[in-house]
C-alpha cells in the first residue's frame, strides 16, 4: 500500500494536527489521497478524549486544554514524547477494530523489544506498560478514533518527559499507577534511528 510518511522537526500544535488528520481522513474517504504515518512532537498541551471526565483535570491553569474526539482519557503530549500518528483505511485493511487496537500494542511493544525493554498491554487499561521494582508503570498512551472505517489518531510514547507535567490531571482516569521514561529504562537512540525502527516495525506488523 502507497503510506505517505511524514516527520516532523519542529513541534506541532495540537488542534492543528488533529485538523489535518481530520482532514487527511475525509481525503482517504473520498479516494482523493492515500494513507498516512506522521512522527512528530507536540507543543505542551491536556488533552481529553471522549471518556475523560471532568474531575480528572487537576490543575486546568497549568497547560492549554484541548478536548478531542479520540478514544481514552486525559494525556498530556510535549516536550520528550514520540507522538506517532496514523490515518489508515480499514475498508482496505480489514473492519476489525480490536485487530487494529492489538496491532498498535504490537507495534508499540515491538519497538521497545528493538532495545530491549519489555513491556505489556493491559486489557482493563489501555495503553503500554513497564515494570520495575515491582511496579507498573505507563511508558506509551493509545488513542484511536474510527470514523467512515478510517482510523486515525495514534500514540504517544514517553521518551525524557518532565513528569511533573502530568501533575495537573489523573492520566488515562487512572490514580493508582505512575509514568515512566524510555530514558529511565535504557539509554535514548538518536531521533532518527528510533523513528527508522518505528517505521520498520509497522511495516513489519501491518504489512506482512
Amino acid at each position: 500500500m502507497n503510506i505517505e510518511i511524514k516527520i516532523s522537526k519542529k513541534p506541532i500544535e495540537y488542534k492543528a494536527a488533529v485538523d489535518y488528520l481530520e482532514e487527511r481522513a475525509l481525503n482517504i474517504h473520498q479516494n482523493k489521497q492515500g494513507e498516512l504515518i506522521w512522527i512528530l512532537e507536540h507543543q505542551d498541551v491536556y488533552t481529553c478524549g471522549t471518556s475523560g471526565k471532568d474531575e480528572e483535570l487537576l490543575d486546568p491553569e497549568k497547560f492549554p486544554i484541548f478536548r478531542s474526539n479520540r478514544g481514552g482519557k486525559w494525556t498530556y503530549h510535549g516536550k520528550g514524547q514520540k507522538v506517532v500518528y496514523f490515518v489508515l483505511d480499514m475498508n482496505v485493511r480489514g473492519k476489525e477494530i480490536k485487530k487494529l487496537v492489538r496491532n498498535v500494542e504490537k507495534w508499540i511493544m515491538e519497538t521497545l523489544n528493538e532495545y530491549k525493554i519489555t513491556s505489556h498491554n493491559d486489557p482493563e487499561n489501555v495503553g503500554i506498560w513497564v515494570k520495575k521494582n515491582n511496579l507498573e508503570y505507563k511508558i506509551a498512551a493509545i488513542g484511536i478514533k474510527v470514523k467512515k472505517w478510517i482510523a486515525y489518531h495514534g500514540f504517544a510514547l514517553n521518551l525524557d518527559v518532565d513528569k511533573t507535567n502530568y501533575d495537573g490531571i489523573i492520566p488515562c482516569g487512572i490514580s493508582s499507577k505512575g509514568i515512566i521514561n524510555f530514558s529511565e529504562m535504557q539509554t535514548l537512540p538518536s531521533e532518527d534511528e528510533l523513528n527508522q525502527v518505528i517505521l520498520n516495525k509497522f511495516k513489519k506488523i501491518f504489512t506482512d
